[in-house]
């Protein structure tokens, strides 16, 4: 039984995604080692439903999960509004500062595609599309802006 348990730790933690970050700072550094740019993902998790939908139907797929590590770092930018799902100050902090930069218009979700340097390569939205389709569009958005070397 222990060895179960242990298997399906195992197994959960690689499924999760070493691109896919909450702290900027960490996102940073994997993009810069892997030279690659940073997705921020502005969401409300606990009470944006098309949030919600894009982190179960796109960010969580399958397909997406193996596409993207190569791709860039993923900075998942939460603003959840029930006390239960309270982040820490420093990432409250952080996050709204992040807002305040990439995300005037408080919309949500909110994809901003940066460069390691933070300037806005472009913008990505979600529309209820499948994963393929939103990898076509990330592929479409990073051959646009010369990203790759």
């Amino acid at each position: 039984m222990i060895l179960s348990l242990l298997v399906l730790f195992t197994v959960n933690m690689q499924s999760q995604s070493t691109a896919w970050f909450s702290n900027s700072s960490e996102a940073k550094a994997y993009a810069q080692k892997n030279n690659v740019p940073i997705l921020l993902v502005f969401a409300g998790s606990d009470w944006c439903k098309p949030c919600m939908m894009l982190k179960a139907e796109i960010l969580h797929s399958s397909e997406f999960e193996q596409y993207y590590p190569s791709q860039f770092a993923l900075l998942y930018l939460d603003f959840p509004m029930q006390s239960k799902n309270k982040l820490s100050p420093e990432l409250t902090k952080q996050n709204e500062l992040l807002a305040e930069k990439y995300n005037k218009s408080g919309f949500f979700p909110n994809l901003v595609l940066i460069d390691i340097q933070g300037k806005v390569m472009g913008t990505l939205t979600y529309k209820h599309q499948t994963p393929k389709a939103f990898i076509d569009e990330c592929e479409s958005l990073i051959a646009k802006t010369n990203i790759r070397k």
